[in-house]
Formats: structure tokens, sequence, C-alpha cells
């Protein structure tokens, strides 16, 4: 039987992995990226906290207090990405880490509960070199650590009709001198256009007041079921945040997005504008007309 614990969660994983196998090689990547779950997992022990798994490149860990998580997610910033320990002298290596503070079930050495996907949910919103917390964290910080954060956007959460605000959480000195004030995200609503996305005769339209998130993966769970070898099961998202159409990559193999227009981006663990139309693929570059593409159209 679980125990229902509030815990800080903390995920924090290593931005651009494959491009660190294509650049560096099998081995000397495995050891880096290796390098670096072990500065993540000597951060959480150090501050207390409790590692609760490793996921190749990721780490899931918890702790006590907001104030633990920040202390050890900002000594695995410095030592990885700020002034790296690992990494070779031509190829820069960086994280990205996600927190929430919340109500979890505790069971066989695992977590489980809502605010886990609500801490995983920030680390998809983080950059290379972020930490990225939620409000209800913020609160629970101390007043020198609650100085170090600004609110820098508004994202949605699966399941969740109401925005929630995201911040960031300044850990290098230079950025913690220029603390920008909290953002009236309300104020001045941007206008919001309207996305379609189709496949195989399915069609989804994204707009304000309407359909504000859609999942894509094999997993039968998905608002667009797309199977294929290199799928994941939840491989992105796509959500309305602010007056953007936004895609988030969570799989292994990255998503393809080809614009009309001949231009290409390829996003891992990472987030991308959808804007103008095209087509995107998962896991593997599609082009329009083949059996796993996506069709999108951004209109104003």
């Amino acid at each position: 039987m679980g125990r229902e614990q509030e815990l800080a969660i903390l995920f924090a994983d290593v931005v651009g992995s494959t491009q660190l196998y294509e650049a560096l090689g099998d081995e000397v990547a495995r050891e880096t990226v290796q390098a670096c779950v072990d500065v993540m997992k000597q951060s959480t022990e150090k501050f207390g906290g409790s590692v609760i798994k490793t996921m190749g490149d990721e780490v899931m860990a918890t702790f006590p207090s907001a104030d633990d998580a920040m202390n050890a997610a900002t000594q695995m910033q410095k030592a990885i990405t700020n002034k790296p320990a690992v990494g070779t002298d031509d190829i820069r290596v960086a994280i990205r880490i996600g927190c929430h503070f919340g109500h979890v079930v505790v069971e066989d050495r695992d977590i489980f509960g809502a605010a886990v996907h609500t801490a995983n949910r920030m680390t998809s919103q983080a950059k290379a070199g972020q930490i990225i917390t939620t409000a209800v964290t913020v609160e629970q910080l101390s007043g020198d650590w609650q100085s170090l954060v600004r609110q820098i956007g508004l994202t949605t959460l699966r399941g969740q009709s109401d925005e929630v605000a995201l911040y960031e959480v300044l850990w290098q000195p230079e950025d913690a001198t220029n603390v920008l004030p909290e953002i009236d995200w309300k104020k001045d609503k941007p206008k919001v256009g309207q996305l379609t996305l189709r496949f195989r005769g399915r069609e989804f339209v994204m707009q304000d007041g309407g359909t504000r998130g859609v999942t894509l993966g094999r997993g039968d769970d998905n608002d667009l079921t797309i199977k294929g070898n290199l799928i994941s099961r939840l491989h992105a998202r796509i959500e309305l945040n602010r007056s953007r159409f936004v895609l988030i990559d969570e799989s292994t193999n990255g998503t393809f997005i080809l614009r009309d227009d001949g231009e290409e981006i390829y996003v891992r663990r990472d987030s991308a504008q959808l804007s103008g139309s095209g087509v995107i693929g998962l896991g593997r570059v599609a082009t329009p007309g083949t059996p796993l593409a996506i069709e999108f159209n951004c209109k104003d």
C-alpha cells in the first residue's frame, strides 16, 4: 500500500544527446552522458534528495523541500552547463531541469500522481541551461530563492483547461542581477489563430475557446494515434501557448517538421513553434503524401 507525501519532484536530462552520439561516437557519448547522470545523482544526494530512477540521459529525484531541490538543481547546472565537468573541448554539454512541489504516492521505491506529470511537463518546457518550475513551488521557496525567480510564460497541462504559469529560477549570477518583474500575461492578450491537423482522413482544429492541446504517438490513448517502429508511445504534444501553437517533443527519435516554404526543423526533447503549413514526421522525415505524414496548417 502506498503512502502519500508532499515532495519536490525534479527531472533533469541531457539536451541533445542524439547529437552527442553523432558527434562523439557511441562509446565517448555514452561515457559523457553517464558522467552527467553521475553529477545529477551526486547533487541529489548532497542536498538530501532521493534518486527515484534514471532513464537513459534523464534522472528523476525527490526532495523534502523546494529549497533542497533548487540547491541541487543549481549545483547540477553549474557542474555541467556552466562549468562543464563533462564533455570535450569541442562539444559543450548542457542539461535542462523541471521541478514541481506537490502530493505524490510513494510505493515500491517509485512515485505516482499528477504532481509527477506536472514536474515532467516543466522539464519539457525548459531549454538548455534552464530550471523551470511552477507557482506552487515558488510559494514553497524561501525568500532568498524567491528573489531569483521570474515568470516567463504560460502553458497548459493535459487534463486541465486553465493555463499554468511558468517560472524560471535564475541560477547564474549575471542573470540574478537582472530579475524581471512578474508579467501580467492576461493583459493585452494577443489574437489567437487556428491550427488544423490532418492525418488519414482525421482532422483536429485547435483554437482559443476550443481544443488547446493534442497528443501524438503510437499509444492508443493519444488524441492522434500513429503506428510506426520509430514512434514513441507518447511522441509529441501540440499545445496552444498564449498566441502560439507549440510542438513539444517527448520522444526517443525526435520529430521532423517540413514547412511548405522549404524550412526544415528537427526537435528532440525540445519545443518548436508551428507556423505556416507543411507536414510533421514522427521519428523520421515525412514528405507530403507519404503514409505517416501529418499535415498542418496555421491561420491567423
